[in-house]
């Protein structure tokens, strides 16, 4: 199954597929800092909400960079069971990837705040929040990415609605106030308690929210990969 992950992680790039990603996601993140410095924990959390869309987007390239017939002689190969996971697996070190480059970006552009003196601990504790936001919105996004692919819809057209819908209500149903939060991944509550009062509970109950919420668009995929053959 590693061979597997390899192989589609050398066709994501070999084919120039993850180029436009890529470049999207370092032109949202220079438009994001562009504007100033922040404090990090901020800028991390707004920062994983832009990153969102981008890596489901991502991931759905790299699931439809093979074609439908390599994907079932892998599926006769390792088993269909594998097979599913190692284009997760694949998605999921992919998306790894971009996170480092989002957390690295503004320390190089100069779009955060470093410490005041010494004993400032708010870039340290800034960092972990903004790399646990991150970490929070990985999972959600292949799910995503993943159900908006062709193996999972079919058509493009499809696909592209699935991730539409997805990005945007993420946002949408993710704002303060909102009636049903529950039905889009904590990626704006992540941002707001990474910018805000970060409490241990809090942390642990939007962690959870997001693997429950992963969990069930994974299975939704999966089921729908076994609804199509």
């Amino acid at each position: 199954m590693i061979a597997l992950v390899r192989l589609r992680l050398a066709g994501f790039l070999r084919t120039g597929r993850a180029v436009a990603p890529l470049l999207a996601g370092l032109v949202a993140l220079g438009i994001l800092y562009g504007g100033g410095r922040a404090q990090p924990a901020e800028a991390y959390g707004v920062s994983a909400v832009v990153l969102f869309p981008v890596l489901a987007w991502q991931t759905k390239i790299l699931l439809d960079v093979e074609p439908d017939v390599q994907r079932r002689l892998a599926q006769v190969a390792v088993g269909v069971a594998r097979e599913r996971l190692a284009g997760l697996l694949a998605a999921g070190v992919a998306a790894l990837v971009a996170v480092a480059v989002a957390l690295a970006f503004p320390w190089l552009v100069g779009g955060v705040t470093g410490p005041v003196d010494p004993g400032d601990r708010s870039v340290p504790v800034g960092v972990a929040l903004g790399l646990w936001a991150h970490l929070l919105a990985v999972p959600a996004a292949v799910a995503l990415g993943a159900l908006a692919s062709r193996a999972s819809v079919g058509g493009a057209g499809y696909g592209v609605a699935v991730l539409a819908l997805g990005g945007v209500g993420a946002v949408v149903l993710g704002l303060t106030g909102s009636v049903v939060p529950w039905l889009a991944p904590p990626i704006m509550a992540a941002a707001r308690t990474a910018a805000g009062d970060a409490a241990a509970l809090t942390l642990l109950g939007l962690t959870a929210w997001a693997i429950a919420w992963s969990a069930t668009a994974v299975g939704g995929y999966l089921w729908r990969r076994r609804a199509r053959g």
